[in-house]
């Protein structure tokens, strides 16, 4: 499971608790977030988040797996679905990105402006943390509590992490949405409502879609137990074999 910019493993934390009742969950932190910190190289391309999400495979001894990937996460996911398709059973995406019209979190806008750049390297109030949480779940959402925003600003607060999100942010992305077609991967795209420009289930063939009616952009801890649901009756189902056999959806 690959966490969103500005996150950490925690994100999936309660995901994956209940889908461990059946499956081997892996939550990594990824490179520039949580306790893995920084790269050295400063080298936050989606394709060198992909061979990094490989190699750690590999260490594993782990040959293929279900990825499952929200936000940055999700567009990692799919594009190692591109590059490296014999590593993938089956493919989640939730709320990805990697299309040019999605836009983007507000903490990421931000990182983007010349003068807030160059002070969120050294200093980010938890305000401002609990400010960016908040623009990012659903309007009804309850799950932004002093403990979450504690959680979440202490990890951006480690060494080096808050100079990886701006660098995050001002890393120049190439546009591989015209390749998505070309994705075989059985996937299941998981959408909450409020995020647009999201054109998955168009293009990749066979893909399975449910939208979520009132979650945001974190939708795996806005409702856990929606999101483990569907990935479970997705993979229990045969749904993403038959797709893999070339069923049509």
């Amino acid at each position: 499971m690959l966490h969103g910019s500005g996150s950490s493993l925690q994100g999936f934390e309660q995901v994956a608790a209940r889908l461990s009742r059946s499956f081997t969950v892996i939550c990594p932190d990824l490179p520039g977030f949580g306790l893995t910190g920084p790269r050295p190289d400063r080298d936050y391309r989606v394709p060198t988040y992909a061979v990094a999400v490989t190699r750690f495979m590999q260490a594993l001894e782990l040959p293929a797996c279900t990825l499952v990937g929200n936000s940055l996460g999700g567009n990692i996911a799919w594009n190692m679905a591109l590059d490296f398709p014999e590593r993938l059973n089956a493919l989640v995406l939730i709320n990805a990105t990697g299309y040019p019209g999605k836009s983007l979190p507000c903490a990421l806008r931000l990182a983007r402006v010349p003068v807030l750049r160059a002070l969120l390297r050294i200093w980010l109030p938890s305000s401002a943390t609990a400010r960016s949480l908040r623009s990012a779940v659903g309007p009804s959402s309850t799950i932004i509590d002093s403990a979450m925003i504690s959680r979440v600003h202490g990890l951006m607060s480690l060494p080096g992490n808050r100079s990886a999100f701006v660098d995050v942010a001002n890393t120049d992305q190439k546009d591989r949405s015209a390749q998505i077609p070309h994705i075989t991967t059985p996937t299941l795209v998981l959408r909450s409502a409020a995020v647009h420009e999201q054109h998955f289930t168009q293009d990749i063939t066979g893909s399975v879609e449910r939208v979520h009616s009132e979650a945001g952009h974190l939708l795996p801890e806005e409702d856990p137990a929606w999101v483990s649901d569907a990935i479970e009756a997705f993979l229990c189902s045969g749904a993403h074999r038959n797709q893999a056999q070339g069923y049509p959806r």
